[in-house]
This record gives structure tokens, sequence and C-alpha cells, in this order.
């Protein structure tokens, strides 16, 4: 049986190497693509696997570099950002060949538009694409999934993410410029989507101990309002960023420092699901968000390869496309993180 060949790309981005070093532990063959010929090179050559890594030049502005390297991977994961700017060529290309596709999306309006404009495409083509299986969105959706697993009538999810000595990447900087300046912003509520200006405001989340209370950044513009309405009923959504997130005085000037240094994270991700008469919550605890975000797109790319992924093709949300918990468990198995959820009218009831 011939294994599926993954492309990465921006595979010598720092995503992109944790995807690339993930998958060559798996045994995987792996297509290292991006717009620096020379770059790609080092980083086969510090992977150091023989003919299992190959390279391909394809800058997003080339259609026909696209269409090759699309033609010739199973599976592409997306870890180049700003994906306002690299997104939709790549999705567009993926969608047009029936390449799956994973990517490392954290903009909404970006998820919309993978939704909105590479449906009907994957569907006729035979693709399964998911966008956002990374650590922000990718990482809410599927908790909230698992906590509102068999749930009907949801009033309100809230998502909550805590993180302290986050590191920015270039693509991570200029993400959240972007998404920080954004004055449009998709909210979900009275079970629709919106587009519009919100003004921001600080909130406190109640984060179980030892973590406890915490200021956080409100709406914080992540894509689960586009997604979870996708496989979980619910009429409204919050989504908030501690403001820990940014305290660290070299957060937006970090993108050059070491792995090892950039790894120093730890994080929490909160979900909290209330209805009338009850509620439930789950959180996710864990060093290196990063890593957690890597580990999510490989574990996707390979379930989605090997035939074990979702038994429909075209876009799908992370929770919609897999089994919410058992895929944190596995995620949790590899280390990414501790899982916890609370079931009850307290939302008490706790599993691990």
């Amino acid at each position: 049986m011939t294994k599926p060949l993954f492309a990465i790309y921006g595979a010598y981005g720092h995503t992109g190497r944790l995807v690339a070093s993930e998958l060559l532990a798996r045994d995987e063959e792996l297509l290292l693509v991006g717009r620096d010929a020379a770059a790609l090179r080092a980083l086969a050559d510090e992977l150091d696997a023989g003919d299992r890594v190959r390279t391909r030049t394809a800058p997003v502005d080339d259609v026909a570099a696209l269409r090759e390297v699309m033609a010739a991977a199973d599976v592409l994961i997306q870890c180049a950002g700003p994906f306002a700017v690299t997104g939709a060529p790549v999705a567009t290309a993926a969608a047009e060949a029936g390449c799956h596709y994973v990517d490392h999306a954290l903009e909404p309006h970006h998820v919309k538009a993978v939704f909105d404009t590479a449906q009907a495409t994957a569907q006729r083509t035979g693709a399964v694409m998911v966008p956002g299986v990374s650590f922000y969105g990718g990482l809410g959706d599927l908790l909230a999934g698992a906590v509102s697993d068999g749930i009907a009538g949801i009033d309100r999810i809230v998502v909550a993410y805590a993180v302290n000595g986050w590191r920015l990447t270039t693509g991570a900087k200029n993400t959240a410029t972007r998404l920080l300046a954004e004055t449009e912003r998709l909210t979900f509520s009275d079970g629709a989507l919106h587009a519009g200006y919100v003004e921001p405001r600080n909130a406190v989340f109640p984060f179980p101990p030892p973590l406890g209370p915490r200021t956080m950044i409100a709406p914080f513009p992540s894509f689960e309002t586009v997604t979870l309405p996708r496989h979980v009923p619910v009429r409204n959504i919050d989504l908030m960023l501690s403001t820990s997130a940014f305290e660290a005085t070299d957060a937006f000037a970090s993108e050059h420092i070491g792995a090892a240094e950039r790894a120093g994270t730890d994080f929490t991700v909160a979900v909290q699901a209330m209805w009338e008469g009850g509620a439930a919550a789950g959180q996710l605890t864990g060093h290196d968000l990063w890593r957690a975000g890597a580990l999510a797109s490989v574990e996707a790319a390979v379930r989605i390869a090997e035939g074990r992924g979702p038994t429909k093709t075209g876009v799908l949300a992370p929770g919609e496309a897999f089994a919410a918990e058992e895929f944190l468990r596995e995620l949790e198995r590899q280390g990414a993180f501790t899982l916890t959820l609370r079931r009850g009218e307290d939302g008490g009831g706790e599993r691990r």
C-alpha cells in the first residue's frame, strides 16, 4: 500500500517545523512547501530524513505551482499566516484538486470564506477540508463540542482562553495586529451570525482553581462563532482571551527567539455551556500552545489520510469532522494537555 504524502505549506516557520517533526515521528512522507527554496532545502537537511522529505517552491500567487503541490499531495497542512493573505489561494487550490486540507487559521473571516467559497467544490472533488485545527479556535471548538455532547437547547456557550508567556512568531504577530484592529467582528447571538463593529470590553472569567478569576478581553476575535453552530445547538456564543496573553514585554518582538523559549507558555482553555436548568463545563490545561496546535493538526491530517476522518466530504468544523471528546482524549494521551469535563445542574460531576 502506498504511503500518503503530507504537504506542509509554510514548512520552515515555527509551526511548520513542529508539524514536520511530528509527522516524521509517525514515519510519514513529507513535501515541504513555501516560497523560499533555500529555506526549504535547509529545513530538509536539518530534518535529515532522506527520501522521506521532498521540497517544492510555491508562492501563494503562483496558481500553477499550487496546483502542482495539490496534485502531488494527499493531505495539505497550511501553516503560513496571516491567513487573510495566504488563506484563499491555498484553500482554493486544495478544493479544486481534491486534496484534503487542514489549516492553522485563527481568523474568523478566513474560516467563514472557506465555508462560503470552497464547500461546493470540495464536495464535488471529494476533498475533506477542516480549517482552524490549531490551538486558538480549534481547541475551543472541539472542547465546546465535548462539553455539549448530547445536550439540546443550549442558551449560551462561553469559550475562554487563559495564556501566559506567549511569544508571537512573525506570522502570529501580523495576524494579531490585523485582528485587534479589525472593526467588522463576527459574533453569534440569538441563533444567528452577525457582522459589524463591537465595542471591546474587559470581563472577568471564573477559571477553576488553581487559576481562578482572570481579567479577559471580550469579544476575542476567534472563529468559534462560525464553526460551533454547525455542530452544537446554541443560541449565543461568547469568546474571551486573558489580558495576560500580551503582558510579556517581548510578546510582539520575539520573532527570533529560540524554540525552547517559545515553548514556555502555560495555557487553560475553558468552556461553559448553560441552558435552562443545567450547565456543563470543561477545560484543557497544558504547556506550549504551539505544540498543542501542531499535534491537533497532525492528528486530524493523519486520520483523514488513513480514512479515519469524517464520513462526508466538503468543508467541516473541527468538532463536526471528528468525535470531539475522543479526539481530545487522543491529544491528551499524546501529552498536549490535560482534559477535564464536568456536567450537572452546577457543572458538577467531574470526569477526566
